[in-house]
């Protein structure tokens, strides 16, 4: 066998690992960067679930999208793009098409919400005359990510009267910052040497420091906590009491940056998973007139971090409530065998994030089924923890068919498992999406440094990402 012949047996046979940016000319690159110039924008502008969620309905809206309750209610004329939002944090949008909705759709489901600490329920205290406030972390962090770190707080304060007060401190340049100490190193050491990092990094000790300065007399009792809580009261009106009705989110108050002399990557809090939700979103919105024979949608779910829980999370009826709604306004049948059978017949991609292999700690990750940073859009057949509990595994089918659309279609991809098996492991939404009978895979690019304050990712991943999803859209038929 000459070597001809040998090379064109390995081009035949091999499997080809492709970095993306081997992959695009002048032009392509260009717009590479230019879609990540929006997605850093889309990223400091949605730090919570909430905000996340009100920058999707306005630029859905923008793209000619409507409320699908005013056509519930006849207070519109019949549209073919719809939103449906529901309690201000779970988002959907849909592009009807020609086809009865009981053929299926195509779906693509990420979610909206990241890891991060929120305000107890009596948070403001005082202690050695320092205002502090107490906080219980959501979603799997790393505790000591989040010492000596600037917080910007955001929420929603529902007063006595019932009056939803809004508030965002820390983003501005002028605002004040919150933050939580950490113990200098010339006392740490037989404090913490020698313990378990959950032992050294306590929940309970996650509190924000938030102020110094007393009210009133030395004979007064916890003067700095009545500044702290007088100073809320003159500016928002709110009293002591309105936490109990309040959700307040502390996230790092710095912005989306880039990374590195080349600038190809981007450090930034809540990228899992708002960069499957920009690039999901996006997908959705542009050219959507392409999107007809087959009805698309983009969901947005809450609480993935916890579990999907909730009524706002991916176990919730929130996509059943939809497809009904859709059913509805195209004159369709509402019942539950309709119902069943549009589900069944629908394919999903699992919008989700999955762990690059670092230099530094290669031993976590079996190299030959480990993600890349920079080599595209990242199909994981299964996640879940040791035996593939807690996962979905898509059928060989239909990774078969993803797989060919992203082919015939130019998309870099790669595969990957969240690490070793019995290393670790993690959870999506699709196995709750899979219950329905529908084909999911989970389907998103590769990050580094994953539930941390400042997670990293390349933007060519980013950008084959939303390639990805929109070839999913477009050229997905059954």
């Amino acid at each position: 066998m000459n070597k001809a012949q040998l090379k064109k047996i390995k081009n035949t046979i091999l499997k080809k690992e492709t970095l993306v940016f081997d992959k695009l000319n002048k032009s392509q690159k260009t717009q590479l960067f230019k879609f990540n110039e929006s997605y850093k924008d889309f990223l400091n502008q949605s730090k919570t679930e909430k905000k996340a969620a009100l920058q999707i309905v306005q630029m859905a809206k923008a793209e000619g999208f409507v409320d699908i309750e005013t056509l519930l209610t006849k207070q519109s004329k019949q549209a073919n793009k719809v939103y449906k939002i529901f309690q201000g944090r779970c988002v959907a949008l849909a592009v009807l098409g020609k086809e009865p909705l009981l053929s299926g759709a195509n779906i693509i489901a990420s979610h909206i919400d990241s890891p991060r600490l929120d305000l107890k329920q009596n948070p403001i205290y005082e202690d050695l005359s320092m205002g502090l406030m107490k906080t219980h972390y959501y979603g799997g962090i790393r505790k000591y990510h989040w010492l000596a770190l600037p917080l910007a707080l955001h929420g929603t304060i529902i007063t006595s009267d019932n009056k939803p007060i809004d508030i965002t401190i820390g983003e501005d340049p002028d605002d004040p910052v919150f933050t939580v100490t950490d113990l200098l190193p010339h006392l740490a050491g037989k404090t913490q040497a020698n313990k378990k990092i959950s032992e050294v990094f306590q929940g309970e000790k996650l509190n924000l420091l938030s102020g110094s300065i007393p009210l009133g007399e030395e004979k007064e009792k916890d003067r700095i906590k009545l500044h702290l809580l007088n100073l809320l009261f003159e500016k928002y009106g709110v009293t002591e009491e309105d936490f109990i009705s309040a959700e307040i989110e502390a996230v790092p108050a710095s912005k989306a940056r880039d990374i590195g002399f080349d600038r190809s990557l981007i450090g930034s809090y809540g990228q899992d998973d708002r960069i499957c939700v920009y690039t999901s979103l996006m997908a959705l919105l542009d050219r959507h007139d392409k999107y007809r024979q087959r009805t698309s949608i983009a969901l947005f779910f809450d609480k993935e971090e916890i579990g999907s829980e909730g009524s706002s999370g991916a176990k919730s009826n929130f996509l059943e409530d939809l497809i009904s709604d859709l059913l509805y306004i195209n004159g369709q049948d509402t019942d539950n065998r309709t119902l069943r059978k549009t589900l069944i017949n629908s394919s999903c991609l699992s919008a989700d994030v999955n762990a690059a292999m670092d230099p530094d700690y290669k031993d976590v990750h079996e190299a030959l089924n480990a993600a890349k940073l920079g080599f595209g859009i990242c199909m994981t057949k299964f996640t879940g923890v040791a035996g593939k509990s807690g996962s979905n595994d898509a059928t060989a089918e239909f990774v078969g068919k993803i797989r060919q659309i992203f082919n015939e279609n130019k998309i870099v991809w790669q595969t990957g498992e969240l690490g070793k098996i019995d290393q670790g492991g993690g959870g999506t939404v699709a196995k709750f999406l899979a219950k329905f009978g529908m084909n999911v895979l989970d389907c998103g690019p590769a990050i580094l440094s994953m539930h941390s304050p400042f997670e990293i990712s390349s933007k060519a991943d980013v950008y084959m990402t939303y390639l990805g999803y929109k070839a999913f859209y477009e050229k997905n038929n059954s």
